[in-house]
């Protein structure tokens, strides 16, 4: 049912056009050229004949396949997000396809980079198997378009095969989920669903419902600037302050440490000079009194650094981004249920783990549309090693079409 070449092919179509988002942007979408992808899929959804197809001012883009029984099925729907990481660059992606894969190493030939199995010990899953990969000067774009690459497959197949019976779907696109604001303005009522699964998990068999609490952290430190050579009982060095700030979080709790449940504090930006030094963190937890801790933590070391220098030395600014949905999912975990159930009956082991970042659907949860999140195939995302298999991207569009298929059913008893 899934052509092989076809999905390919479509994929490659979307990572070809860079949709880099930018955090130091104020506009939505963050980056112009989003629009080149979003008005691309907004033509292809009108022309595989999805109706109420619309794309809005701030370039999200939604349509719906209706219903095609005649009994009253819950509606459901599935997101992804075009833009990609400004971590790494995404512009002028050349992608390597990789058929039968041996199991060995691959180079990745724009570079002196391999991709391989004895550090990303990921690949010997997907021996025999067609892997995309990017040549080593770029990340891949997989996340997020291997997820929309599967939501357009999937729709597509359901179009050209009716006898494949699903109640009311709806699909979104979305800008700007890399820098965090992928579902802010996000029209909930207007998407129309009971409920929706992003597609926007990594291998084969991921299932979660489960994200962590976050924040973003911005810490300054305020020194005074004098001649050096008179600097005596004068001068207060910004950067050491900050320096004691670093030392005094817990050093094993950063992301490079902890796995599964276990929450960070991750400095990941900083800039100084005498005069002043700012640190930018995230603080991450799954665990929302241990989230509110870790916040805790961050404020009675300010204070007490105040304390000790008998002055103003440190300010620091918290802001809350998005939280664990597992609150709003939990309620209604018979919208999990129904896909794990479809990834068991087309042979596929179900991963169900803690999503150790966020996703659009852990704020969509929160606005009102409880929303799962599915894997999409995709490895070591935000990097030059990324890949994805294109048996994975296969099977997330089959899971996409037996979740359809089964709510249907369930519905008609």
């Amino acid at each position: 049912m899934i052509n092989k070449q076809e999905i390919t092919d479509r994929f490659i179509s979307y990572i070809t056009i860079d949709t880099e988002s930018d955090p130091n942007s104020e506009t939505t979408p963050s980056t112009e050229k989003q629009w080149d992808l979003a008005r691309k899929l907004h033509q292809e959804l009108t022309d595989m004949g999805m109706s109420d197809v619309s794309i809005d001012e701030n370039a999200y883009v939604m349509a719906t396949l209706p219903s095609n029984v005649d009994h009253d099925v819950p509606v459901i729907g599935f997101i992804s997000h075009f833009d990609s990481t400004p971590d790494f660059t995404g512009k002028n992606i050349k992608p390597q396809i990789i058929h039968d894969y041996d199991g060995g190493d691959i180079p990745l030939k724009g570079s002196d980079l391999i991709l391989t199995p004895d550090y990303f010990e990921s690949l010997t899953q997907y021996k025999g198997q067609t892997i995309i990969t990017t040549d080593g000067t770029t990340l891949l774009a997989a996340d997020d378009k291997a997820g929309i690459t599967e939501i357009m497959t999937a729709m597509k197949i359901m179009i050209d095969n009716p006898s494949i019976k699903h109640g009311t779907i709806k699909v979104g696109f979305t800008p700007d989920e890399e820098i965090g604001r992928g579902a802010h303005k996000f029209d909930v009522e207007k998407f129309g669903a009971d409920w929706a699964y992003t597609m926007d998990g990594s291998q084969i068999g991921e299932l979660e419902y489960e994200n962590f609490n976050a924040a973003g952290a911005v810490v300054t430190f305020h020194g005074k600037i004098v001649h050096p050579g008179y600097a005596k009982g004068k001068m207060i060095n910004s950067m050491y302050i900050a320096q004691e700030f670093i030392e005094s979080l817990p050093r094993m709790e950063t992301p490079e440490h902890t796995e599964d449940y276990q929450g960070f504090f991750h400095l990941h930006n900083m800039k100084g000079a005498v005069e002043k030094t700012e640190l930018q963190y995230i603080i991450r937890d799954h665990d929302r009194g241990h989230f509110e801790a870790r916040k805790e933590v961050m404020m009675k070391l300010v204070t007490d650094l105040n304390a000790q220098y008998d002055r103003e030395a440190v300010t620091i600014e918290i802001k809350d981004q998005y939280f664990n949905m597992r609150e709003k999912v939990e309620p209604v975990m018979h919208i999990v249920d129904v896909a794990e159930k479809a990834m068991r009956e087309l042979g596929i082991e179900p991963l169900i783990k803690p999503i150790r970042g966020g996703t659009d659907g852990s704020q969509l949860s929160y606005m009102g549309l409880p929303c799962p999140n599915i894997f999409a195939g995709g490895h070591n995302f935000h990097g030059p090693y990324e890949y994805v298999p294109v048996e994975s991207m296969m099977k997330a569009t089959e899971v996409i079409v037996k979740i359809a298929e089964l709510i249907a059913m369930d519905a008609n008893g």
